[in-house]
């Protein structure tokens, strides 16, 4: 099967994990969530966090309803051997885009720190205008095997998990920016993004070879 066994709290500390994948590399709107964190206050930064969370959830909703079309197809013993090769590589090529990824620096803050609603649908509208995330989604729910469409309270846990890993994410981010304060430069982003893609190049490189030689 997809999935050896359907129980909540796994597939919600799955989903948790997936939701921090998805969030942790400081693309645009991690350095916008810095920006702000510095310019405007940690809440306003988590604002901007929440709205990327957001549209996490939705496109893993969206790439989740996907595959349990082909849910028929994908759990034949063979077909699962390839689509968890295939998420172990394109995990890999994440991980190492991630690495080489330079952040833009921020522009110079206008000045108007606007409402949290505001500040969240900025982040909302950045993480959403970008639909190749899917791809990623993809690969990280082959490789856990999250996608178990005939238990839809238990799959509907696991989506809550992904929004709150993604919110933990920036929970924590905001929390440690407002600790550093202006300590935290561009050179420690790019520290991070090459630890982050590190990480996942190691783990998907851990999950490729447990599934070729186990």
């Amino acid at each position: 099967m997809w999935i050896e066994s359907v129980n909540a709290i796994d597939l919600a500390v799955r989903g948790m994990m997936v939701g921090i994948v998805a969030s942790a590399p400081m693309g645009p709107v991690g350095v916008l969530t810095v920006q702000r964190t510095f310019n405007k206050g940690r809440w306003y930064g988590f604002a901007t966090g929440c709205g990327a969370a957001l549209s996490d959830l939705i496109y893993a909703v969206i790439t989740g309803l996907g595959m349990s079309f082909v849910m028929d197809f994908i759990e034949r013993p063979s077909t699962i051997f390839y689509i968890k090769i295939l998420g172990s590589i394109l995990l890999f090529c994440f991980g190492a885009y991630t690495y080489y990824s330079k952040p833009v620096k921020p522009h110079k803050p206008s000045g108007k720190r606007g409402t949290l609603w505001h500040n969240m649908f900025t982040g909302f509208a950045i993480t959403v205008s970008n639909p190749l995330i899917i791809l990623l989604f993809l690969a990280l729910f082959a490789r856990v095997g999250f996608v178990v469409p005939d238990h839809p309270v238990e799959q509907a846990i696991g989506y809550a998990g992904v929004l709150a890993g993604a919110i933990v994410w920036w929970l924590c981010l905001t929390t440690a920016l407002n600790r550093l304060g202006s300590r935290f430069e561009m050179s420690t982003i790019s520290l991070l993004n090459r630890l982050l893609g590190l990480l996942v190049m190691v783990g998907s490189a851990v999950g490729l070879l447990y599934t070729l030689f186990r």
